[in-house]
């Protein structure tokens, strides 16, 4: 089994749906591992009012453009659908990917999206603690699914609140995703381990993600030194096929001196 894998987020903004779409099938035919979105309603950089796409909606489109490709939000705000909705809605894109879909998924942070759609934005300590109630019942729910989900459904949470977030991926998630540089992602690695052995659970069962955005490539083998395993370049538009192919070439190398052994 490959030791490596790596991922794009596709950024849903200053783009027309059409480029969206190629984006989506050339990554896919370069040989990534898993496609992202995100989950914002208003761009995050550039023009404040530009161009942008809803992340849920991308993700049916995603799941019927590709065949091979897991495919999630990186990460889906928890504030934004009642954990018993999103749970169908996550069951019902299961299917619809033939068992791709990958739940990602963290407290929420970007004030702008709360305040223009009528969510109560509050403290991060609110939206941790409505994250922390909201984990444990995702697959409480997808049991009483009709139908079952084709999979157990991965479980990703991003982001690296060492007190809080730590815990909560150690306690429920089974993929975690931070960010570089690489000595501050080991540091939180550490932690999430610890986290592991305080409450239980086998650290081996949480595959560990790592952001970095196409002018940090460079620190991809820095990444897997501290620990990460799955690589996830973040990028907008225009979307680089040259740095999606040395991506996916970093990948193969690596993963050649395993197969080679």
């Amino acid at each position: 089994m490959p030791r490596y894998k790596v991922g794009v987020q596709l950024q849903n903004q200053h783009t027309s749906y059409a480029e969206y779409a190629d984006a989506i099938l050339r990554a896919e035919a370069t040989g990534v591992d898993s496609l992202w979105n995100w989950d914002h309603f208003y761009p995050l950089y550039g023009d404040p009012d530009g161009n942008h796409f809803e992340g849920w909606t991308l993700l049916t489109a995603m799941a019927t453009l590709t065949t091979r490709v897991e495919i999630g939000c990186l990460v889906l705000c928890n504030s934004y659908r009642n954990t018993r909705l999103l749970t169908h809605m996550s069951k019902t894109l299961d299917h619809i990917s033939n068992g791709r879909y990958i739940l990602g998924i963290g407290a929420g942070w970007f004030e702008r999206d709360y305040v223009e759609y009528g969510y109560e934005f509050g403290t991060a300590g609110d939206r941790l603690r409505a994250l922390g109630k909201s984990l444990p019942l995702f697959r409480e729910y997808w049991a009483q699914e009709v139908p079952q989900p084709m999979r157990d459904i991965p479980i990703l949470v991003g982001g690296g609140g060492e007190k809080v977030t730590l815990k909560l991926t150690a306690q429920y998630a089974t993929m975690w995703n931070g960010f570089g540089p690489p000595e501050t992602y080991a540091r939180k690695n550490a932690i999430l381990t610890d986290w592991c052995n305080e409450v239980g659970r086998n650290p081996d069962e949480i595959e560990r993600t790592a952001s970095l955005s196409p002018d940090q490539l460079d620190t991809l083998d820095d990444l897997a030194a501290a620990g990460a395993t799955h690589m996830i370049m973040m990028t907008g538009h225009p979307y680089s096929q040259e740095a999606i192919e040395k991506l996916v070439a970093w990948r193969d190398a690596r993963n050649a001196q395993f197969t080679d052994k």
